[in-house]
């Protein structure tokens, strides 16, 4: 099917007071697992590329776009595709012609002041070219060794006040907010801040997006649901779920030289992931566990 709008899937969870996962993507096999793990829950999924993964990728965006692209439009189920924490101008313009209906502009290392502008102008920017927008107020924790003075570091939160004035001044369409989790953690520790969750979903009008969830708990992830978040990233999950499964195969196959029989079975724990992810942003408060049928997210 044609490729889906994020700014579309995300206004439906956000009306209908549910989430849309969002993971990113660094191979194919990544591409292929998050569309096998979507259909076989039958939900909509977002593909998100992140400027962290360009840069691995030569600093050429297209190769894995257009494969996003080609497998999207070739899914059961929508499938958008997201620029993440996109911090260069010129890997933000490449957008629109590249298949990208929505970005994330990650303006967070600069101070307040800076921030607003430099994300106003940006949010001008991609307006105009039909584009969502999605921005945060600090940096995210976890990211190239930067110090813990961003929004999701350890004790971090993101103002209701200050938040309320960002969206008015910048006009993005979702805000990311600090309540608590932190980008690659590899243990699922982290305990959100969900009063000020429910504080910020009552000082704010746009749609909410949590950062690092891949070290929440699936409870959490639940209560964040209900608290109002309406897009879950994920990306430390996936990653986790495919090296276990390669170490493992590779342990019990130290003969293989044949990066097919490992990459599959990488590619599987990922779907199997995914799906297993979905499932948990679609239970109601207090239900209980989908049965784990894949490694546990990190």
């Amino acid at each position: 099917m044609p490729l889906a709008n994020t700014g579309e899937l995300v206004s439906r969870a956000a009306e209908a007071r549910s989430a849309v996962a969002a993971f990113n993507i660094i191979t194919l096999e990544h591409v292929e697992a998050v569309i096998a793990g979507a259909e076989s829950a039958g939900a909509p999924v977002v593909l998100q590329v992140s400027e962290n993964a360009v840069k691995f990728r030569y600093g050429r965006l297209l190769p894995l776009a257009r494969a996003a692209v080609a497998a999207a439009e070739r899914a059961d189920i929508p499938v958008a595709l997201h620029l993440d924490h996109v911090q260069s101008d010129d890997l933000l313009r490449q957008a629109p012609d590249a298949g990208f209906s929505s970005v994330m502009y990650d303006a967070a290392r600069l101070s307040y002041a800076e921030n607003l502008a430099a994300t106003r102008a940006a949010a001008d920017w991609a307006h105009a070219q039909g584009l969502w927008i999605e921005a945060e107020l600090g940096q995210v924790g976890g990211k190239d060794g930067r110090p813990p003075l961003d929004a999701h570091a350890p004790g971090a939160r993101t103002d209701p006040d200050q938040a309320r004035d960002f969206v008015a001044g910048t006009e993005v369409d979702a805000l990311a907010v600090a309540v608590g989790s932190v980008h690659a953690m590899t243990t699922r520790t982290a305990a959100l801040d969900h009063g000020l969750l429910g504080r910020l979903s009552a000082a704010l009008t746009v749609p909410l997006v949590l950062h690092g969830s891949s070290g929440v708990p699936d409870d959490g992830l639940v209560a964040a649901v209900g608290g109002g978040i309406a897009k879950v990233n994920v990306g430390t999950a996936l990653n986790a779920a495919m090296t276990s499964a390669i170490r493992a195969f590779l342990a019990a196959h130290p003969e293989a030289v044949d990066s097919r029989k490992y990459l599959s079975v990488g590619r599987e724990a990922m779907a199997q992931e995914v799906a297993r992810l979905i499932g948990v942003l679609g239970r109601e408060p207090g239900a209980r566990p989908c049965r784990q049928t894949g490694p546990s997210p990190a």
